[in-house]
């Protein structure tokens, strides 16, 4: 018998052309993976028209052997997807046997950050220039506070630019964060969070004193943005612009990657998967996952020094 697989992979590309408007370039990545897959097929004596789940399944597998990175056998299964999606509707199956193959899981990179050190680096120079008492030292100020802030809590960027002003009423060494869902959690400051803090409202309640027309602002970090507080993009521009002065590399550094510093130097040493959860602010707790690898790296160490067997191991070198 005929084998018209190749016939209706025309008839699927030209639907997907007519009716959905798919690009040149997506028909020609779906001939391309369909053919493959018909090949695979072809050469079990199976028709790609009468393909059942075991022998799809199989051909992911076959291309997972042969090194193909999870995107590249995802698109593959989004090809045999769509195809017998539309056998299906044109009535040339009875069944989709894609429905039951699971997606190749794609290996979650893992989050960029900086050492202990980079972080010094970057608050030291920072609060070297928020001792210069020249003009601009409120900006400097400001610098050293979000920073200090943000490396003592792990805020999100958006959730740090928009502090409230009534932060600088608080006393204590507790902050209330509102973040995604308006969802509240509270965090613990660390000292030089408190002290970067009160130096920045001390100096912008005296300029704003001193002022002609002083504005009151509903923001602990106002602007002249739409919002009215400092827009995220102009934070993470100074401090690429701060880790320049510092001697560090622009490109690794972000608001983001200090976020991920906090809660990489917390499990390094010894806070609980949990806790940073609840700091971080993630829902789930697969969200905080990501750093599971500080956390393999501590607990190798902690066998190596203190299991009785390691010990011994290690004498007999």
């Amino acid at each position: 018998m005929v084998d018209l697989g190749r016939v209706h992979v025309e008839s699927f590309l030209e639907m997907m052309s007519a009716e959905r408007g798919a690009a040149a370039n997506t028909l020609q990545s779906y001939e391309r993976d369909l053919d493959d897959v018909r090949t695979f097929l072809k050469e079990r004596s199976i028709r790609l028209t009468e393909a059942a789940s075991a022998d799809l399944a199989a051909y992911l597998s076959s291309l997972a052997r042969k090194g193909f990175k999870p995107s590249s056998q995802a698109r593959r299964l989004a090809a045999m997807r769509q195809f017998y999606k539309f056998l299906y509707a044109e009535g040339l199956r009875t069944d989709d046997p894609t429905g039951i193959l699971d997606a190749p899981k794609k290996g979650r990179p893992l989050p960029k950050t900086m050492g202990v050190e980079e972080v010094g680096r970057l608050l030291s120079q920072a609060e070297a220039e928020a001792e210069d008492a020249s003009p601009g030292q409120l900006q400097r100020l400001r610098m050293l506070a979000l920073l200090e802030l943000l490396y003592a809590t792990g805020m999100r960027v958006s959730e740090l630019v928009s502090l409230p002003a009534r932060v600088l009423d608080q006393e204590g060494r507790f902050l209330m964060i509102r973040g995604k869902g308006n969802n509240e959690r509270l965090v613990p400051l660390s000292q030089s969070a408190i002290s970067a803090l009160k130096s920045y409202g001390r100096l912008l309640a005296a300029e704003n004193a001193a002022a002609k027309e002083p504005q009151e602002s509903p923001w602990l970090f106002p602007s002249a943005s739409k919002e009215g507080y400092l827009p995220r993009q102009v934070f993470a521009r100074d401090l690429k612009n701060l880790a320049i002065r510092a001697g560090l590399t622009p490109s690794l550094i972000s608001p983001h990657v200090m976020r991920h510093a906090f809660a990489s130097h917390l499990l390094a040493n010894g806070a609980d998967l949990r806790v940073v959860q609840e700091l971080l602010g993630h829902s789930d707790i697969s969200t905080t996952q990501i750093y599971t690898h500080v956390l393999e790296e501590r607990l190798q160490q902690l066998v190596q020094t203190h299991h009785p067997l390691a010990k011994q191991a290690k004498k007999h070198e």
